[in-house]
């Protein structure tokens, strides 16, 4: 530690033009910074014991169901924390968020994309997020068409997806319409071979009026895709629940919850300058 101090000191002296005042602030930067990584560390146990609740009351073992850390704009040192805390499963909704973190975080770490996707961002995201697990936001035959074809190209193994179903009829939203479910879930399972089938995901109305209603639409369309498909329910997730409902989720068959204010705080954007 004595060393440590002396080659402190030395750095200080060695380096001039880096002023008392910019060392101060600087070292306030990394100290809120660490106070936000514990903050997001204890809420992700306070969500995992959450799940486990919930999951009992639904007669279900809460290793049954995935909690999806969504950081948004959080930077790359706030979800180390929490993959330090023990957590491996992180999503991002937007393309550019996932392809700068990824590489300054362990490989070992599971990313979920669960935002709006557009052809011409599928290959720079799955070239820079070679850890890439699942895509949630498959919406039509285009996308999948696309995903499919880059999947090939750069020789990966075959990407998992689930079809995003627009449950609440939000013209807002993107998402399949409950009518369409089957037939794309046939052109993923048998035109799209690089691509696995993994389920459905759907996201509730804003002000959660209607969450129950829309959860009930996700099951349905599962239990008409599973028969058209020949599959079995458990093979078949739901991923449906956020901070604001991941309870009711759990309890409603939700299978992959996706948390992310709870855990990480509300998303911050950078301020404009003023002229």
């Amino acid at each position: 530690m004595a060393n440590e101090g002396i080659l402190s000191t030395t750095k200080r002296f060695l380096t001039p033009q880096k002023t008392l005042e910019a060392e101060e602030d600087e070292q306030s930067a990394m100290s809120s910074s660490a106070a936000v990584d514990g903050v997001a560390a204890t809420a992700l146990r306070s969500v995992l014991h959450r799940v486990q609740l919930a999951a009992e009351k639904s007669g279900r073992r809460a290793d049954e169901i995935r909690v999806v850390a969504v950081s948004k704009t959080k930077p790359a040192a706030v979800l180390r924390q929490v993959y330090d805390a023990g957590h491996r499963c992180f999503g991002e909704n937007y393309v550019q968020e996932i392809v700068e973190k990824a590489p300054q975080l362990p490989e070992d770490i599971e990313w979920h994309f669960i935002g709006n996707l557009q052809s011409n961002k599928v290959k720079p995201l799955l070239s820079a997020v070679p850890n890439l697990a699942m895509v949630e936001s498959v919406d039509d035959e285009k996308i999948a068409n696309r995903l499919n074809t880059v999947v090939s190209s750069i020789g990966r193994k075959p990407l998992k997806v689930l079809l995003q179903v627009n449950t609440s009829g939000e013209e807002s939203k993107s998402g399949v319409e409950p009518s369409g479910c089957v037939e794309l879930a046939k052109h993923v399972s048998l035109d799209c071979p690089n691509l696995e089938f993994c389920g459905l995901m759907t996201i509730g109305m804003l002000d959660y009026s209607s969450t129950p209603e829309n959860f009930k639409t996700l099951a349905n369309c599962r239990a008409e895709v599973c028969k058209a498909l020949g599959i079995p329910e458990e093979k078949c997730e739901l991923s449906m629940g956020m901070s604001a409902d991941f309870e009711l989720a759990i309890e409603m068959g939700s299978t992959n919850v996706r948390i992310g204010s709870i855990i990480f705080g509300p998303r911050e954007y950078p301020k404009k300058q003023s002229t």
